[in-house]
């Protein structure tokens, strides 16, 4: 049966084809922008670490008390970043299962060979942990030791992009990288890794980022050999001038991180926090925060607005070619109310009437939604016209994403065919025949 309502479809869409490419247009339009909207948001929203954002945990400490907050401040919150003392204060108790205070580096790096140009990078300081801590893949070697990291080692982890820039994409555990002028011992290559967004240190490294980070040296070291900081600076009072002087400030500029892998130990960690302000600060009342990984991306909203936005507008957009395809099926629909009256008179049920007219308005999904996978793709090749390069560069056509496209596209157009073929099956035929 259902090849002949197909056959009874198309003959039906054949017959009127202006009205036939309006709506097929209307729903290739609407669903393209959905989609369009929705690949953006979920690639700016999803959970960068599912299997474990839940036991990743972001301290905050007020060291700056009610004083140092801003005037127009409208709520208690902690700065969103450690100062030097306080992030080493907290690595020294090692409370937490593990944990890394981390701050961004821009260094560097100078190859073998003379004949090339030093190469910029950028990277964290962080401390051995960290790797194990966000499961980190590696391909070649591993992170380091906690003995690396209390002995200032000149050790380094690097990307296989800035390992194939250097050493040819060969193992290059156990050679020599000079960065800035100091030369480095490569313990591991970092394999396939760029979350997004770059959620241990949102931060400094507003959220997104394209292209992954090629260089990690030990916290410490880097403190040692003046590897300024390239990431952000929130300052309360100005600091003393050179690097020394802002780890002797009060000011924010490290992150920080711990994994807490049950309840006990968050509320244990909880409390530490508390006393650690209480014992640190105490002109004021302890004021801590520590909030899991998600909770901490939509805290410092992560997810820009715009695409937040742009998915309401686009949904709105489809909403509206809905509506009008409606319009449109119930007109056409209802002009054919003496085929649908004799095709009653002989005998024909309404649940066929709901067949013929559904299976038209599928027809015509499926055909908006192959349409509609072109400008998905002329969609997704267009967003960096309107979003940052590296929000933009996220979104992309895949199997998932084709799929869903068409799905919608033909579910959209059943709903919005459900009424006026509602409105043909109730059809009297015992009017229509005297009418005619």
């Amino acid at each position: 049966m259902f090849a002949y309502y197909l056959d009874l479809a198309l003959r039906s869409l054949r017959r009127s084809p202006g009205l036939t490419a309006l709506m097929v247009l209307t729903i290739a339009f609407g669903v393209a922008a959905s989609m369009t909207a929705w690949s953006v948001f979920r690639a700016v929203s999803g959970d960068p670490i599912p299997w474990k954002s839940a036991q990743l945990h972001v301290p905050q400490v007020d060291m700056w008390g009610p004083s140092g907050r801003s005037p127009d401040s409208t709520d208690n919150d902690p700065p969103n970043a450690l100062d030097y003392n306080d992030a080493v204060a907290l690595m020294r108790d090692h409370r937490a299962k593990l944990q890394s205070a981390m701050y961004a580096i821009g260094p560097s790096v100078v190859p073998a060979d003379a004949a090339k140009h030093p190469i910029q990078t950028g990277g964290h300081a962080v401390f051995g942990e960290f790797f194990a801590m966000v499961d980190v893949p590696f391909k070649y070697g591993s992170g380091w030791s906690a003995t690396d990291d209390e002995h200032r080692a000149q050790v380094a982890v690097i990307s296989a992009k800035l390992n194939e820039k250097v050493f040819d994409g060969a193992n290059s555990v156990g050679k020599m990288l000079n960065i800035e002028g100091r030369d480095y011992r490569v313990v591991g290559v970092i394999g396939d890794w760029n979350p997004q967004p770059r959620f241990y240190d949102v931060v400094n490294t507003g959220g997104f980022a394209s292209e992954s980070e090629d260089l990690y040296v030990p916290f410490n070291t880097a403190i040692s050999a003046g590897m300024s900081n390239d990431g952000n600076t929130n300052c309360s009072v100005v600091p003393e001038a050179g690097f020394e002087g802002l780890q002797r400030s009060s000011c924010v500029w490290i992150a920080y991180m711990a994994q807490l892998d049950d309840a006990a130990a968050v509320d244990a960690y909880r409390n530490y926090l508390e006393g650690f302000a209480r014992t640190r600060y105490t002109g004021w009342a302890p004021n801590v925060r520590l909030r899991n990984l998600p909770d901490w991306l939509d805290h410092e909203h992560v997810v820009p607005s715009d695409t937040k936005v742009s998915l309401l507008i686009a949904l709105g957009l489809l909403l509206v070619c809905l509506v009008n395809t409606a319009g449109l099926l119930l007109a056409k629909f209802l002009r054919r109310s003496s085929e649908i009256g004799v095709r009653r008179a002989l005998g024909a049920p309404r649940l066929a009437i709901y067949a013929q007219f559904l299976t038209e308005g599928a027809v015509i999904g499926l055909t908006g939604g192959v349409l509609g996978l072109v400008l998905t793709g002329i969609g997704v090749a267009s967003v960096a016209l309107v979003l940052p390069r590296d929000i933009a560069n996220l979104a992309h056509l895949d199997v998932s994403l084709l799929a869903t496209t068409l799905v919608v596209s033909v579910l959209a157009s059943l709903l919005a065919a459900l009424y006026p073929t509602f409105r043909a099956a109730r059809v009297v035929p015992a009017w229509q025949l005297k009418s005619n």
